[in-house]
């Protein structure tokens, strides 16, 4: 196979981000394992294509220290802040394309199979000797997940059952909307920076006043006791009876028809999208905290029926409220290297691998992917638990770093392997 057949190959087969960023193939065939002496019409062995791509990772993952790549955009890992720069980002994405493929390399494959022995034992299947088993997967819905696990449609309403009155609480569900609007506010106040319009700034306002809107919703401190909470003058009730969920949904609307051209904008306006879903449930409900203890939390207990009354198993308005009940937030969660599940041969035991690339091996960047993948894993136990599936399910996570060691560790009680790329 020629070498940009190969590159254009492995870009079509990649995860939705390059079909959402829409980063050009010449940027791609740049960043790759291109070197001087290397044209587009040029065909390689498959030991010189391992060599090269070799070096290229060496040089990216030394470029890209300190910097990891998620739910489609760049963090430091030493604070978890946002990182602001496209040409990194074309990097990390190379980086992430060149060593999903890289590790379908026979000797790599060797040692992932040699490392699973030494850790597992033997009579484990064999983990990402397929090309599907070593592709991204994101994780934005529970029936993505049910289907992994082979949940039956009758385990599935149990889920649905289960899981409605915990992640529909008021808290969780004003939690989910703030954490949206407070990640959207970030990348529009860059944006404004960078390249300011009329639409982004109105963005901007209409987010803050979401945001106040939504402040009116939250209920009082809970810590202190229902007597302790005062009625509102007559003048501020009058005042907020006013107050629906309907003008939140009307500001949704509204951020949705300002920025969906903006690809910029992309994964916020999904997330605005999906959450749309649960706001016209509740759109006649009142939201205002001044109405009195007993009345604020017969809405809020209002907003909580509805919302368990409407979201099917399949509403991805009720994964996103999983997410949050779950780990605090309502990313999608990506991941890296599929893996797969697996059922072991005459046992009542099941096994879900998955795993990640490193940029570097310090200790923080471990931590940081193991805290990641334990979120896809986590997510998993939790759904076969609560569906009641019979058997165990094991879950493993699996790291690979340029020039690292390999290395058993342990996160939250689940194994992870650290692999080396030599």
């Amino acid at each position: 196979m020629a070498y940009w057949q190969h590159v254009e190959g492995l870009v079509q087969h990649s995860s939705k981000y390059f079909r959402t960023k829409k980063i050009g193939l010449v940027h791609l065939r740049f960043l790759s394992i291109k070197s001087p002496e290397m044209s587009p019409q040029e065909e390689l062995s498959p030991t010189e294509w391992y060599e090269k791509a070799y070096l290229k990772l060496k040089k990216l993952s030394g470029l890209l220290k300190g910097i990891d790549l998620i739910d489609g955009r760049l963090f430091s890992v030493s604070d978890n802040s946002r990182v602001f720069d496209d040409k990194l980002e074309v990097k990390m994405l190379a980086f992430k394309l060149l060593s999903r493929e890289f590790i379908g390399c026979p000797t790599v494959q060797e040692a992932i199979r040699k490392n699973g022995v030494a850790r597992f034992g033997d009579g484990l299947p064999i983990f990402f000797g397929k090309p599907c088993e070593r592709g991204p997967l994101t994780l934005n819905s529970l029936t993505r997940v049910a289907n992994i696990l082979n949940v039956s449609a009758q385990q599935r309403k149990l889920v649905r059952l289960k899981i409605l009155p915990q992640v529909t609480e008021h808290k969780i569900w004003t939690g989910a909307l703030e954490e949206i609007l407070n990640d959207l506010r970030t990348e529009i106040d860059y944006q404004i920076k960078k390249h300011p319009s009329k639409e982004t700034k109105m963005a901007q306002q209409v987010v803050a006043s979401c945001l106040k809107h939504i402040n009116i919703a939250i209920s009082y401190d809970l810590e202190s006791t229902s007597w302790m909470r005062l009625a509102p003058s007559k003048g501020a009730k009058a005042d907020s009876r006013n107050h629906k969920w309907e003008e939140v949904l009307e500001m949704f609307v509204d951020l949705i028809n300002c920025l969906s051209d903006r690809k910029e904008y992309v994964s916020h306006v999904t997330k605005l999208e999906i959450m749309k879903e649960g706001l016209y449930q509740i759109r006649d409900v009142l939201m205002d905290k001044n109405i009195g203890y007993k009345e604020t939390r017969h809405h809020e207990n209002l907003v909580q029926k509805k919302l368990i009354k409407t979201l099917g198993h399949s509403s991805r308005c009720l994964y996103s409220l999983l997410l949050y009940y779950l780990y605090g937030s309502v990313r999608d969660i990506e991941v890296e290297v599929s893996g797969g599940f697996y059922p072991a041969e005459g046992k009542n035991v099941f096994y879900l691998c998955m795993g990640k690339f490193l940029t570097s091996d310090e200790e923080t960047v471990i931590l940081g992917a193991m805290k990641q993948l334990d979120r896809a894993l986590g997510l998993f136990k939790f759904v076969w638990e609560t569906a009641e599936m019979k058997g165990e399910l094991k879950v493993q996570g699996h790291l690979w770093c340029i020039g690292a060691e390999i290395r058993f560790l342990t996160y939250k009680g689940n194994p992870f392997l650290l692999h080396g790329i030599h």
